[in-house]
C-alpha cells in the first residue's frame, strides 16, 4: 500500500506542478483562450495566481517532505489542501455547467483523499 500511495502522490504532484506552473506563467488572457480554462474569466489575475501557487506548493508538499524525511506531516496536509482545492474547483465548474471538468475534479479529489487517508492513517511516515 505504501508503494501505491507513493505512486498516487507522485501522479498528483506531477499534475498539479504542471497545472499550477501554467497558471503562474501565463497571463489571464492566454489562459481564458484555452477551452478547458474558460473558468478563469470569472476570476481576477491575482486569484488565478493564488490558485496556481497553491497547486505548486501542494505538489512540492506531497513529495519533498517524505523524500527528505523532514516534517513528513506536511504530506497529508498538502493532500488536505488539494482536497479543498478540488472541492472548490468542482463547485466552480458545476456552476458553469462544465460536466467534464467536474468529473476530472472528482477523480483528482478521490486520489487526493486516498493519499490523505493513507498518510494520516496507518501508512504515515
Amino acid at each position: 500500500m505504501n508503494l501505491i500511495l507513493w505512486i498516487l502522490a507522485g501522479l498528483l504532484a506531477a499534475f498539479f506542478l504542471f497545472a499550477g506552473a501554467s497558471k503562474l506563467a501565463q497571463p489571464k488572457e492566454k489562459l481564458t483562450a484555452t477551452p478547458n480554462m474558460a473558468w478563469a474569466q470569472d476570476f481576477s489575475p491575482g486569484s488565478i495566481n493564488l490558485i496556481g501557487a497553491l497547486e505548486v506548493l501542494a505538489a512540492v508538499g506531497l513529495i519533498l517532505p517524505a523524500v527528505f524525511d523532514l516534517a513528513t506531516v506536511l504530506v497529508p496536509l498538502a493532500a488536505t489542501g488539494l482536497v479543498l482545492l478540488m472541492i472548490g474547483a468542482a463547485i466552480t465548474h458545476a456552476r458553469r455547467s462544465e460536466g467534464q471538468a467536474v468529473v476530472m475534479n472528482l477523480v483528482l479529489l478521490a486520489v487526493a483523499t486516498t493519499v490523505l487517508w493513507g498518510r494520516f492513517g496507518s501508512y504515515a511516515f
